[in-house]
């Protein structure tokens, strides 16, 4: 049998191979592993993992103050106004509402979307109601960004139609400019009766609802009365006069409510 074994050269040729090729694997490995940590750092850092603040409340300040950018400067935040909405009885530029709600822990450098009272109300043209059923004439309204004010019925054969739509005490016409939020008032076709109808349950629906409720049941809004004057918009019905269980009343006739917060909300 011949001599299997290699040659002395051809071995050391092997073994600076393998030493060759270990080391390239080695160092493929170191940097592949390297990679992997930097992308993972990179990531952490893009994504400010672990990173979280709280939302602080912006809700009552002024747009234009500098609490709002201290507020969001000091908690890696930014605002952008996302709506504003017009209220006589409150500041101009004051935050009235903000998403996300403060005390949610979020990201920083999460914007925070703020809704403001503006300097002016938006315009807008008035629609034409005349002949349109109650029901019809509250949702073209609320498709025109106005309110129904004070409904007034009068004997007539168009039942519940409305028969003139009056703004600030006079007819408005077709097409006049007014504010976004104006409430006009209805003079509705009662029949030729004295037409009854059932009282609208209010007692656990939001301020909104319980206006809809009562003008859609061809009655008008009577006092309303804020448990916690310092929040009229997070608000619920607790009571209201008079209440369902006196069954039927004139078309026409107002509902007075009360309202408490949603914190404090304990329906009677």
């Amino acid at each position: 049998m011949g001599n299997t074994q290699p040659k002395p050269g051809k071995l050391q040729d092997i073994l600076s191979y393998i030493k060759y090729f270990g080391k390239h694997i080695a160092i493929f490995i170191i940097v592949t592993v390297l990679l992997l940590w930097i992308a993972t750092k990179f990531l952490d850092y893009y994504t400010m993992h672990g990173s979280t603040v709280v939302v602080p409340n912006f809700v009552g300040l002024s747009i234009n103050s500098e609490k709002v950018k201290d507020l969001a400067d000091d908690n890696h935040l930014e605002f952008m106004i996302a709506d504003s909405i017009y209220d006589a009885s409150k500041p101009k530029g004051m935050v009235l509402a903000q998403d996300p709600l403060p005390g949610t822990k979020v990201k920083k450098q999460r914007k925070i979307y703020i809704t403001v009272i503006a300097n002016m109300p938006e315009q807008v043209k008035m629609p034409n109601l005349i002949d349109l059923t109650l029901r019809q004439a509250i949702a073209m309204l609320e498709t025109y960004g106005l309110k129904v004010g004070k409904l007034s019925y009068i004997p007539d054969i168009a039942e519940n139609s409305v028969l003139k739509q009056n703004f600030n005490g006079k007819a408005i016409n077709p097409d006049a400019i007014v504010n976004k939020g104006s409430k006009i008032d209805l003079v509705l076709g009662k029949g030729l009766g004295n037409e009854t109808v059932s009282i609208p349950n209010l007692v656990g629906k939001s301020r909104e609802d319980a206006i809809k409720a009562i003008n859609s049941a061809s009655l008008n809004v009577g006092v309303e009365t804020f448990e916690d004057e310092s929040d009229t918009l997070n608000v619920k019905v607790y009571k209201q006069s008079p209440d369902r269980s006196q069954g039927y009343i004139r078309v026409g006739s107002p509902i007075d409510i009360w309202y408490k917060s949603n914190k404090e909300e304990d329906p009677e």
